[in-house]
């Protein structure tokens, strides 16, 4: 039984709110276990379903300890007759639950995607569907700054959503468009759901299909679920469901959903960054300097927008130049998110104010930039 231990190693030395949940006490249960000191760790373990009452794990790890008394057992779900598929479900929350806890990330390196928060964009969350781990990141006057990690669960099939009904988790730069409580909700959706604009412009573009994408918890009799167990939600615990819903900011907070997520140190991050908001503050000057050929040249040619082509596009801008003697554009609460996969793409969100001679007008827009050839390019462009 000390194989799961073994395989684990190392500890955890930064702690952090979500500390406060079951990987402490399984951290500890496994090292007993690992010294032969079977008796402590079923005390720890009983006192592991004391407070997580539903814990399915930490039965089945009293059930291990138990067996232990009458015979040797060299497995992680010794029992006899156990349903195997449930077992190793359970093995597998056991090692990805560890596993997420004792490798946190650097506290110098933040994620690639988080590259420009509004000033009201109180956290970001990022999902990383390969560990299982949900981090939440506050902002710290720009600079992304680690707050908490969790357990979840995602889709059956794994990650990369392309179709309704595929049983997969979709990767990609999400935003929270309501919250759903608990008393309007099926059981299966637990304390809670925070539904997410899944399938967004990028995602149509791709040809990626379905709905119904939300964060949600778990069942009232369930502590957690597998690590692949949804229809492609992504799933919490009930205690963390809450806890994390007091971070969530309707309309704001983004939920970016990485199959395994980059991380830059500081300097390489400020340096992106940095290149991004250039590439952006060129097009806004150059859209205010009317010369049409320089603002057309930061748009893509396979540029899609509201059913226009480039072509479409670029004719009803020109045509629209001309009745311009001078424009004026500011970018508000300007919010710079990267796509994760492997095409470069950043999805950028802010408030337009537009004046011109004959027109005024503010919006909520949304842009996803793609790099071509060491370029970056406006591949779409719409209200967000």
């Amino acid at each position: 039984m000390a194989t799961l231990g073994q395989l684990l190693g190392g500890s955890s030395d930064n702690p952090t709110l979500s500390d406060s949940g079951p990987e402490p006490q399984l951290e500890r249960i496994f090292a007993e276990i690992e010294a032969r000191r079977l008796d402590s760790a079923l005390q720890l373990t009983e006192g592991l379903i004391q407070r997580y009452p539903n814990f399915r794990l930490a039965y089945l790890i009293k059930g291990d300890l138990l067996l232990a008394r009458a015979r040797p057992i060299s497995t992680f779900g010794a029992a006899e007759h156990a349903p195997q598929d449930r077992v190793a479900d359970l093995r597998e929350e056991a090692f990805v639950r560890l596993q997420g806890y004792k490798n946190k990330p650097p506290a110098d390196y933040v994620p690639r995607y988080l590259l420009q928060m509004r000033d009201d964009q109180r956290y970001a969350i990022v999902v990383d569907t390969k560990k299982a781990r949900l981090y939440l990141y506050q902002n710290d006057n720009g600079r992304p700054r680690f707050m908490a990690d969790y357990y979840v669960t995602q889709g059956k099939l794994g990650a990369d959503k392309m179709a309704e009904g595929d049983k997969r988790t979709p990767i990609g730069v999400y935003h929270v468009t309501s919250s759903l409580p608990r008393e309007k909700l099926a059981d299966l959706y637990g304390h809670g759901a925070f539904p997410l604009n899944y399938p967004n412009e990028w995602d149509k573009r791709q040809g990626r299909g379905g709905s119904g994408i939300w964060l949600h918890g778990t069942p009232s009799d369930t502590f957690s679920r597998p690590p692949k167990a949804s229809d492609g939600c992504v799933v919490l615990a009930n205690q963390d469901f809450d806890t994390l819903g007091k971070s969530v900011q309707v309309g704001l907070t983004p939920v970016i959903i990485s199959n395994d997520i980059e991380w830059l140190s500081m300097d390489d991050w400020q340096k992106e960054r940095a290149e991004l908001n250039a590439a952006i503050e060129s097009w806004r000057k150059d859209w205010e300097s009317r010369d049409m050929e320089r603002y057309l040249g930061h748009y893509s040619r396979d540029f899609q927008s509201n059913g226009q082509d480039y072509q479409a596009f670029a004719q009803q801008k020109r045509q629209v130049n001309q009745g311009k003697t001078w424009i004026k554009v500011q970018l508000n609460n300007l919010s710079v998110f990267r796509n994760p996969g492997p095409d470069e793409v950043v999805v950028v969100t802010f408030d337009q104010a537009y004046e011109s001679n004959n027109l005024s007008n503010t919006m909520k827009k949304r842009q996803y930039w793609l790099r071509e050839k060491g370029q970056w390019k406006i591949v779409y462009e719409g209200p967000a």
